[in-house]
């Protein structure tokens, strides 16, 4: 039994001193185990190393190296050995759809039932991913069939029912700029869902005043 305590002691202790050579601090910043993880070799366009004589990332990879870290990473293509190129003057970013970002304000909203267009077409594919997005983003309020009787409208009266009269007659660019800025107790979503997004809910909510 003597042996088997003993067995665990000093297991334990080894155990101890493992882990207190594992701590960093001060000049001993600990080891990285999979440094490519942490320094990739393609450019890194938010960090500028323009000291040639720091090496490449594959050199800084190799066994023989240093270890520093800070290795050259401009790209000698571009103007001053830039990585990440400033935009032309006056153009505009657009997603991976082609969709320009919603420049309308909050207090634009009877320009923007008159105006805006939904760019979705009326498939089931779209109105189902509306669905979806329905149910996670606007459901716990409006409620499954848009009546107001989500379990949120229980402790905060006043929520829209979509089906209602007042509201059977707005149009999916208005149902987009509400969902993008908000209206009344209707917080702004805009931040969680893409365009893309909040253009498929609009498609949803119309067949549920249907």
């Amino acid at each position: 039994m003597n042996i088997y305590k003993n067995i665990k002691f000093v297991f334990g202790i080894a155990l101890a001193a493992s882990l207190a050579s594992c701590a960093a601090g001060g000049e001993d910043q600990g080891l990285e185990y999979a440094p490519n993880m942490y320094h990739s070799v393609p450019y890194e366009p938010l960090t500028q190393i323009t000291d040639k004589s720091a090496g490449t990332a594959t050199e800084w990879l190799d066994e023989n190296s240093d270890g520093h870290g800070e290795y050259y990473n401009s790209n000698p293509l571009n103007p001053h050995e830039m990585t990440m190129r400033t935009p032309p003057a006056n153009t505009v970013k657009r997603n991976k759809n082609g969709f320009l970002p919603y420049r309308l304000p909050k207090d634009s909203l009877e320009l923007a039932s008159r105006t805006m267009i939904n760019p979705l077409p009326n498939i089931d594919e779209v109105i189902e991913d509306g669905h979806m997005l329905y149910n996670r983003f606007c459901e716990h309020c409006h409620g499954g069939a848009g009546q107001a009787d989500g379990l949120v409208s229980e402790k905060f009266p006043g929520v829209a029912n979509l089906t209602g009269a007042a509201y059977k007659d707005i149009t999916e660019g208005h149902i987009f700029h509400v969902i993008t800025w908000g209206k009344g107790l209707m917080g702004a979503h805009g931040s969680q869902l893409s365009p893309e997004e909040r253009w498929k809910i609009a498609k949803f909510v119309k067949t549920l005043q249907k």
